[in-house]
């Protein structure tokens, strides 16, 4: 079942300020329609279908108009990304590989072959195709990246898979594929529309490999080729190797829409697996709305942004030599113009593997997505028992997908390994300095992306330990009720906490090694509040529980981290200050209870 209205009606009237006055009356004519039809039994994609032919107005011709206007209104976005494929998804609506109304709830279509999407974020350009032939209303457009339309491909809207965390998955998807196809006797095609930088990930080469060693005839894959991942690639895509997998290749100018229309037409039509390579361009990977003033001076960045900054302050202090490798990530832990660095490219197992045999004085970084080392678990499993001074920075984790959940909850579990969340330069410091004394033990950085003021005090004068940013009081029942964090969360609780004042105890470790003092403290509380912004399961909250047998209660995010952005991350899982401030209240209440309280509240 599906509720439209319940899906997008909050965050496209979030977004009617930004919306033109036509747009606007489109948008609340759409939502009222959404409204009177009630939830539906099909899948999202037929609701915005029926949506769209009751409400047909268009506002907008070209898909590539819709295009800047959806990014315009979410603020962000892989703008230039999905610009750079426009003319392969134009030929693939030409050709009839989208899903076109008449789909199964797997999305296998009618049309000649089989689509696989591999180049996950250019969801947006078959939402703003789909619009201008007719088929998307405008409303759920207006809500990409804010809670409505994700944008990365999903079953749900049209695409045969989903995405999830890896690029290079959408090779091998589509090999899998073609390989069932084939194993079953029928010679349907399956085209798998790709990038240059994600053909660098391992899983690429090896479904490529399988491909051809399986004999696989039925596997037409098409490139956009526009020389930049997120930074430029080191050299152009090498196409030797794929004529030499799949036989035929044909190169043409991915920004001719006629052109490409063509060659993918007469791939289609011919026998045998094929390659497409279309030449495009791409500008800068991360969307800024023209005229957007720059940062005010002063004001807080991503802390994830200041880790090249630190790292060469480290290098500067201590002297010691880094070996930093990254793939693709060098923008996002802003490493330029501090140290020197090597950019894999989207190999995510070769940034790993590239430290297994540097000497063992040298600290290898390896700057990293907080989803992208998945690719990497066997690799990341071999360094971790071999490699040291090993140092993982694992970004993004303020909770897209996968977030600070991989970060500390399943790094947390490799051998030889200790997580921890830093929220102030002193703390990063501190982990650096760690490691240096126990070289031996890798250590994993969960990097926050997401700009906030670091609290008054930290952990950095005991890593493993905690520090009390509200102290408790003196008398017997001061602690009665207690909140400890792990790191992001801290600065969090400690912008909510200001006027309730319960005792707060931070943490900079996935398992902190807290001190008699604080143990004492918490030992005598009747209720302890952990909060985690890094998911529950084997997580901070129940490894206090487990490991010191405290009455504690996590709050935490409960499920898999959806698609939006930070501001609206916070609030969906209770972390923003306001809520955080509900739930620290409520933590009073009740005091002459008595018992345990439960696991999760």
């Amino acid at each position: 079942m599906n509720d439209l209205h319940a899906a997008f009606a909050a965050p496209a009237r979030e977004a009617l300020p930004r919306l033109t006055p036509a747009e606007r009356r489109l948008v609340e004519a759409e939502l009222q329609e959404m409204a009177s039809r009630g939830p539906g039994t099909g899948r999202i994609l037929d609701g915005l279908r029926e949506v769209a032919a009751r409400v047909p107005e268009r506002l907008y011709a070209d898909s590539a108009e819709v295009l800047l206007r959806m990014h315009e209104i979410a603020g962000s976005g892989n703008l230039q990304s999905n610009l750079s494929s426009l003319a392969l998804v134009r030929a693939c609506f030409a050709h009839g590989l989208v899903d076109d109304g008449g789909a199964g709830a797997d999305g296998a279509g009618e049309g000649p072959a089989e689509l696989v999407v591999g180049r996950g974020h250019t969801a947006p350009a078959f939402y703003a195709e789909h619009y201008v032939r007719g088929t998307l209303p405008f409303a759920p457009l207006a809500t990409l990246h804010q809670g409505g339309l994700t944008g990365v491909v999903h079953r749900d809207l049209g695409f045969r898979t989903t995405m999830r965390y890896s690029l290079g998955v959408g090779v091998a998807q589509a090999v899998s594929l073609a390989w069932e196809l084939a194993r079953g006797g029928s010679d349907r095609k399956v085209v798998c529309l790709a990038g240059d930088g994600e053909l660098h990930e391992g899983a690429a080469f090896e479904a490529l490999r399988f491909a051809h060693d399986a004999g696989l005839t039925n596997l037409l894959l098409v490139v956009d080729a526009n020389g930049k991942g997120i930074e430029p690639l080191a050299k152009p895509l090498n196409t030797g190797y794929l004529a030499a997998y799949l036989g035929t290749l044909a190169e043409v100018d991915g920004c001719d829409d006629g052109a490409v229309e063509t060659a993918l037409g007469e791939l289609l039509a011919r026998p045998g697996p094929a390659a497409l390579v279309c030449r495009t361009r791409k500008g800068d990977h991360s969307f800024k709305p023209a005229g957007a003033a720059p940062p005010a001076p002063g004001r807080p960045v991503s802390f994830a942004s200041t880790a090249g900054r630190m790292l060469g302050a480290h290098r500067e202090r201590t002297g010691r030599e880094l070996a930093v490798f990254t793939p693709d990530m060098a923008a996002r832990f802003g490493l330029g113009g501090h140290v020197p660095y090597t950019n894999t490219g989207l190999a995510e197992t070769l940034t790993v593997g590239m430290t297994l045999s540097l000497p063992d004085h040298v600290t290898k970084v390896v700057a990293t997505d907080a989803m992208y080392y998945m690719d990497s678990l066997s690799m990341l499993t071999e360094a971790t028992t071999s490699v040291r001074n090993l140092l993982v920075l694992a970004g993004r984790s303020w909770g897209a997908w996968g977030g600070a959940h991989n970060a500390t909850n399943l790094l947390g579990l490799l051998l030889h390994t200790r997580v921890y969340e830093p929220v102030t330069a002193a703390e990063f410091q501190a982990c650096l300095d760690r490691l240096a004394r126990d070289p031996a033990t890798a250590h994993v950085v969960s990097m926050i992306d997401a700009a906030f003021e670091p609290p008054a005090r930290d952990c950095s004068a005991d890593i493993d330990g905690g520090v009390w940013l509200t102290p408790p009081g003196d008398g017997p029942d001061a602690a009665d009720a207690t909140v400890v964090t792990f790191g992001y969360a801290g600065v969090l609780v400690e912008a909510a906490n200001r006027d309730v004042g319960l005792p707060h105890l931070h943490c900079a470790a996935l398992t902190p090694r807290l001190d008699p003092a604080a143990l004492d403290v918490l030992t005598r509380s009747r209720r302890i509040l952990s909060v985690e912004y890094n998911g529950a399961g084997s997580g901070f909250g129940e490894r206090l529980r487990a490991r010191h047998l405290l009455p504690v209660e996590v709050h935490a995010v409960r499920r898999d981290i959806a698609t939006r952005v930070h501001r609206n991350q916070l609030p969906l899982h209770g972390m923003s200050p306001g809520a955080l401030r509900e739930r620290l209240a409520r933590l009073l209440e009740n005091r002459e209870g008595s018992g345990h309280a439960p696991a999760y509240a």
